[in-house]
């Protein structure tokens, strides 16, 4: 199987969530557009709101056929950060056309602007490294120490206890999922990285181990920015 790490950024690195209704939208499209069958133009059109809570969306049209397998995810205000596994040929190509150009037309018709969203097309990086599997989904589901504990990322995190709390209470990535706590389940499909965490002690048994011994400087190459 094939892992991606993608990310995408507002233009300017300007702000692309402004409230939790952008953030209920762009998760919304990472469950409706991750479907070979689910076009742009009929999605936004007919927009339904689904119960994010539910391990199956409450309004489900017809089974779905998956582009890619959605690992993982994280929102933050100017970015996203996904970790995908193609299911079809071009598969995470497919997926991150949609989702940003869905995503786009929806931005700019609430906040009536116009022109690119997005600073370019999106990046991506293959797991090619048992260092990428081992550290991304953990780095991707720290990312929102950026709003608390800047530190974090420099090794120099003193309050371990409080930063782990904080992430608990940060509902807008898989963290909470993986941690066995329905918040958005129907998003990510788990059971690869489920499977390696329980081999390893289990994800939130080793939440406190990562956050100590993840070395940004020496492991940058792995992670998007």
């Amino acid at each position: 199987m094939e892992f991606f790490h993608t990310l995408n950024r507002g233009v300017d690195k300007r702000k692309i969530f402004l409230d939790d209704e952008d953030r209920n939208r762009f998760i919304h499209n990472l469950f409706e557009f991750n479907d070979q069958n689910k076009s742009i133009i009929n999605y936004t059109k007919r927009f339904r709101r689904k119960d994010l809570r539910s391990p199956s969306f409450s309004v489900i049209e017809r089974p779905r056929k998956l582009l890619v397998l959605i690992h993982a995810f994280c929102l933050m205000d100017s970015h996203y950060h996904l970790l995908l596994s193609p299911l079809v040929e071009d598969g995470v190509r497919k997926f991150m056309t949609k989702l940003n150009i869905g995503y786009s037309k929806y931005f700019n018709a609430k906040y009536e602007r116009k022109g690119a969203l997005f600073e370019g097309r999106y990046k991506s990086i293959p797991v090619i490294r048992d260092a990428h599997f081992i550290h991304l989904p953990y780095y991707i589901h720290f990312n929102p120490l950026d709003f608390e504990f800047h530190e974090w990322r420099e090794g120099r995190l003193k309050d371990y206890n409080k930063a782990i709390k904080f992430l608990e209470n940060y509902k807008w990535s898989s963290h909470l999922d993986y941690l066995g706590r329905d918040n958005m389940p129907s998003i990510t499909q788990r059971d690869e990285l489920l499977r390696f965490f329980d081999e390893n002690g289990g994800y939130e048994k080793n939440i406190s181990e990562w956050l100590k011994d993840l070395d940004m400087t020496s492991n940058k190459d792995l992670f998007l920015e």
